[in-house]
C-alpha cells in the first residue's frame, strides 16, 4: 500500500478516526530533506501496511492542521493511535532509523 494524501478537510476522518495507527509526514515540495525521506516512507508503507497507514500532508496546501498542531520544522513525522498523537520525530533519517523508530512506537 502506498502512502495516502491527507488534507485539512480529511485529517479528522483519515487520521484521528482511523482504526489503525497513522504516521503523518508533514512536508513541503521545496523541502530537500522531505524529498530525501519520501522513498523510504513509501517502502516502509509497503513493508508495514498491515500495522500502520503512512499519510502525507503538504503544509503549503494545507496550512491549518500543521499550524494548529504546532508543526515548526519539516520533515515532521507524527504517529497517531486512537485519535491521539503518541510519538513525533523531526528531521530526515535513514530508512533503517525511521523504520526502527516506527516499529518501536507501534
Amino acid at each position: 500500500m502506498a502512502t495516502v494524501n491527507v488534507t485539512d478537510a480529511s485529517f479528522q476522518s483519515d487520521v484521528l478516526q482511523s482504526d489503525k495507527p497513522v504516521l503523518v509526514d508533514f512536508w513541503a515540495d521545496w523541502c530537500g530533506p522531505c524529498k530525501m525521506i519520501a522513498p523510504a516512507l513509501e517502502e516502509i508503507s509497503d513493508e508495514l501496511a498491515d500495522q500502520v497507514t503512512i499519510a502525507k500532508m503538504d503544509i503549503m496546501e494545507n496550512p491549518d492542521t500543521p499550524g494548529s498542531l504546532g508543526v515548526q520544522g519539516i520533515p515532521f513525522l507524527a504517529l497517531y493511535k486512537g485519535g491521539e498523537k503518541v510519538a513525533e520525530l523531526t528531521g530526515a533519517r535513514p530508512k533503517s532509523q525511521l523504520k526502527a523508530w516506527l516499529e518501536g512506537e507501534l
